[in-house]
């Protein structure tokens, strides 16, 4: 069984790429490869198609960071994104967020969207032991009030990031069984870098990676 993990930038996962020099890590987690794919969905799609073209894994996990809605979540919590929306692939009019297929710009059962979203279907996001959560994702990151309660009205999002909804179009176009994991760092529109986690995030992040590696291994 081969596995891809994708990761938007190195340091996200830094601990599982020092685990990989361990034998005994090893030697309990499928074969593996690691994408570093770059920030945004451009890059994320471009780096995941290009990888498709010379090896097709058996599954794919990407592990990243993500800002969270919900400030009843811990940060440094790990969940797994069950659908993803593009939340800025829309337009604001008369004061409502209206998407693509609100202005019928594409239907909502067009591949790979079903009722608009881009859902996780696969056997893989039953293994992971966390909470499963709606996510959205963007080409800026949401800073503005307003902004976020009209996220937070059309798609009533848990956790945003730059490339999960990449993952999603991706794996699902090639039916490619995947998972989406995200650590929240910071809670949505908090730019004070000192209110965020970083350190437990990125710690919590690997080892909720590797555990989930394992339990693959161990099931199949």
């Amino acid at each position: 069984m081969h596995s891809l993990i994708v990761a938007a930038t190195p340091i996200e996962i830094a601990p599982f790429m020092q685990g990989l020099q361990d034998k005994n890590v090893i030697k309990n987690i499928p074969d593996t490869d690691v994408l570093i794919s770059g920030i945004g969905l451009t890059a994320t799609t471009y780096a995941l198609t290009k990888y498709l073209h010379i090896k097709r894994p058996d599954f794919i996990i990407q592990a990243g960071l993500g800002g969270c809605f919900d400030t009843n979540i811990s940060l440094g919590t790990v969940m797994a994104v069950k659908k993803e929306a593009i939340a800025d692939q829309s337009v604001i009019e008369l004061k409502s967020l209206k998407t693509l297929f609100d202005l019928n710009l594409l239907p909502e059962e067009a591949p790979p969207y079903k009722k608009g979203w881009l859902p996780n279907k696969s056997e893989l996001l039953k293994l992971f032991k966390g909470k499963k959560v709606s996510g959205i994702s963007v080409n800026e990151i949401t800073t503005d009030k307003k902004k976020v309660q009209l996220y937070k009205e059309v798609f009533n999002p848990v956790v945003e990031s730059m490339e999960g909804a990449a993952l999603h179009y991706v794996a699902r176009m090639e039916n490619i069984p995947f998972i989406q994991l995200r650590a929240i760092s910071n809670y949505i529109a908090e730019r004070n870098k000192k209110k965020w986690d970083m350190k437990s995030s990125i710690a919590n992040l690997n080892h909720a990676l590797l555990t989930l590696l394992t339990d693959i291994k161990n099931k199949y």
